[in-house]
């Protein structure tokens, strides 16, 4: 099939806590994102910026090469450190992120460098996706010219864009909601 990688190296500073650390479904939503995505992937990944962080999460990690860059230090690691042709992006951060929707993802990507949600709007979700290994030396140059924008590689990619019905019964509004704000968590944790 093909390699995952959570990312869960992000500094949570609009929550104002470890969002990773919070409850969600007798869990924290990091184990909950884990547990999910571990249920339908052999081979899976943390993406972290400190090889410390979560000890408890007993899954294979990968650690920021080139840190400070977001979720494109993410990438650019797992790019480099994993042998699969490309690696499915989740942010842990994506409560309702399904793995079958990641599947067949990855099934419609193709002979692509990428693939990714975009929505009726326009709006497009880089952190779940599907992005090839002919990708890293774009992330590396971006990172190193100080352009940290995921979507920037996602437009200078030979990119398929997934419209939600594609997706057919796995398609949910709520797949892409992210959770940064303390007000985002109480909606979802009903506080």
């Amino acid at each position: 099939m093909a390699t995952v990688v959570i990312l869960a190296g992000g500094k949570s500073r609009r929550m104002g806590q470890d969002k990773l650390e919070l409850a969600l479904d007798g869990s924290t939503m990091l184990k909950s994102t884990v547990k999910r995505f571990a249920e339908e992937f052999e081979d899976l990944f943390l993406s972290v910026a400190d090889a410390k962080k979560y000890p408890d999460i007993a899954v294979r990690r990968i650690v920021d090469i080139l840190p400070g860059a977001g979720p494109l230090s993410g990438l650019h690691a797992a790019l480099k450190n994993t042998t699969d042709s490309g690696v499915f992006l989740v942010a842990a951060d994506l409560p309702y992120a399904c793995p079958r929707a990641a599947k067949r993802i990855i099934g419609l990507c193709a002979e692509k460098e990428a693939c990714v949600i975009r929505l009726p709007d326009g709006r497009i979700e880089p952190l779940f996706g599907y992005y090839r290994k002919t990708l890293f030396s774009r992330c590396q140059e971006a990172i190193e010219a100080g352009e940290y924008r995921m979507s920037e590689i996602i437009l200078s990619a030979d990119t398929r864009y997934i419209k939600p019905e594609e997706l057919g019964e796995l398609w949910d509004k709520k797949m892409l909601l992210n959770i940064n704000y303390p007000e985002d968590y109480a909606k979802i944790s009903g506080e």
